[in-house]
């Protein structure tokens, strides 16, 4: 396929998948610095806006697997089409939405939509550009998507601040409609001729085991670590997922081939995901609230301090493409993450009366600079650990790790935010897990409640922090030394 296509139609093809990518990308990054308000307006606690994003992660990562393995069988043009549909309808949904539970309910839908056209995008990447391109190519994608982010922060902290949150998800449709025209004109079909079969079972067990231990986490500090809910349904989520990979390793098509994990390249790039975007995620959704609630910036301002990661990226990210394609994946894996972490340590130093300057503007910065590094040649590694039949798995594969490392960001360190806010504050349990969501809410409380919270978001920066450290390490020791190198089996 990729020798048929002239460079012109190549570009199309890439700007198709941008485009559709971009409904994810706006809409994680504008929600974010939107949160507080949503919060505010739709009376919902902090277990409850944290649902608000766990809702979509849930159900793109647990069907992100079964996405990539019915773009492979069904077509991966087709398949795309079909996610871009479904996230523009369920935005629809979410900008109607009257209450947090319907809000919530529509994000799930969200995420089986994202589930869809993500892998479908990257797999239509893969399947149109060689080896040689794929690193500038992914690098391209990735750039893109981080400049239509940069959009994301800006508007959704305007309408949080001066009109209504709501408009962030009619952002959606218009673009929808464009990605779904671009790629019906010139992205052709592509498949993999050897894939049989859906994996309902896995896609079931994945939903239900990571359901119960997201619930458990989320509901644990309102409920108490020893409640027997808790403990049932983290225990129980740990079964389930148990069998899921006992289900996975005797399904004759598995939505996730344990078989791809024997390459050391796939599994090491995997983990490394898993690291830093649990890193990623934790940052990005605990930020504006720090932002926003310590440091007194509205929401469009909170929105600023993103730009400096959305720029580097969206100005850079074919550069770091470029370099991998050079010099191989191992100094971009190795390096990217731990400047990452760099930069996260610098968030977390902030003092409560720092300015953009002397505030946001290094930690951000660095921050952006490790993560352009990291990202495009993190996607052109897993797409090159495996066959190009399976590159539609592959990519589900990544991409769900991606997103699950989000689910537990969230809920992990919110249960550490709880903690370490109790053991601040001079209160019993039950007033301070009050006084933190109405901190969090944005109702009026005195300096201690402030320094407390201030103190809890530290103690999740540096956790962040640790793990994209420790991504680096994983990368510098596993990643594939020159472009295009696969571990052996």
């Amino acid at each position: 396929m990729t020798d048929a296509l002239t460079a012109t139609h190549k570009r199309w093809i890439l700007a198709a998948t941008v485009l559709g990518s971009s409904l994810t990308f706006i809409d994680g990054s504008a929600l974010g610095v939107a949160l507080p308000s949503i919060q505010r307006d739709l009376g919902a606690g902090p277990a409850a806006a944290q649902w608000v994003s766990n809702a979509y992660l849930l159900t793109l990562g647990a069907l992100v697997l079964i996405g990539g393995a019915a773009g492979d069988r069904f077509g991966r043009r087709r398949v795309f089409l079909i996610g871009v549909a479904v996230f523009a309808a369920a935005s629809a949904a979410c900008g109607l939405s009257p209450t947090v539970e319907t809000l919530i309910g529509a994000r799930a839908i969200q995420g089986v939509g994202a589930a869809l056209l993500t892998p479908g995008a990257l797999a239509l990447i893969g399947a149109t550009f060689p080896p040689e391109e794929r690193g500038k190519a992914f690098g391209t994608w990735a750039g893109a998507g981080a400049l239509f982010g940069m959009i994301g922060p800006l508007v959704g902290g305007w309408l949080a601040d001066h009109a209504d949150w709501r408009a962030i998800f009619w952002i959606n449709l218009p673009l929808a409609a464009i990605a779904m025209f671009i790629t019906l004109r010139v992205v052709p079909e592509s498949r993999d001729d050897d894939a049989r079969g859906l994996d309902g079972l896995g896609a079931i067990l994945a939903v239900l085991g990571l359901g119960a231990v997201t619930w458990g986490l989320t509901a644990a500090p309102d409920l108490g670590m020893t409640s027997p809910w808790i403990i049932g349904s983290l225990v129980g989520g740990a079964l389930v997922l148990g069998a899921f990979l006992w289900a996975e390793a005797r399904e004759t098509h598995p939505m996730m081939p344990l078989t791809l994990f024997r390459s050391s390249v796939f599994s090491g790039v995997n983990l490394l995901t898993l690291l830093l975007y649990f890193a990623l995620a934790g940052a990005m959704f605990f930020l504006p609230y720090e932002l926003i609630r310590v440091h007194g910036w509205s929401a469009t301002g909170a929105g600023t301090a993103m730009l400096p990661f959305a720029v580097i990226m969206g100005l850079f990210s074919g550069l770091a493409g470029r370099i991998a394609d050079r010099f191989g994946a191992r100094l971009s894996l190795g390096l990217g993450p731990v400047l990452a972490g760099a930069g996260l340590i610098l968030l977390a130093l902030m003092s409560p009366d720092a300015g953009y300057a002397t505030g946001p503007l290094a930690g951000m910065t660095v921050m952006a600079i490790g993560m352009t590094l990291a990202v495009g040649p993190l996607t052109a590694a897993v797409m090159g650990a495996v066959e190009p039949g399976h590159t539609g798995i592959a990519s589900g594969v990544n991409n769900a790790v991606a997103r699950v490392a989000g689910l537990l960001a969230v809920a992990l360190l919110g249960l550490l935010l709880s903690a370490v806010f109790s053991l601040t504050i001079d209160l019993d349990a039950d007033h301070a897990r009050e006084l933190l969501g109405r901190v969090m809410a944005g109702s009026a409380v005195d300096s201690g409640g402030i320094d407390a919270f201030h103190r809890a978001f530290q103690a999740v920066m540096f956790v962040c922090a640790g793990c994209a450290i420790l991504a680096g390490v994983v990368g510098g020791l596993t990643a594939p030394a020159a472009a295009g190198s696969q571990s052996a089996e």
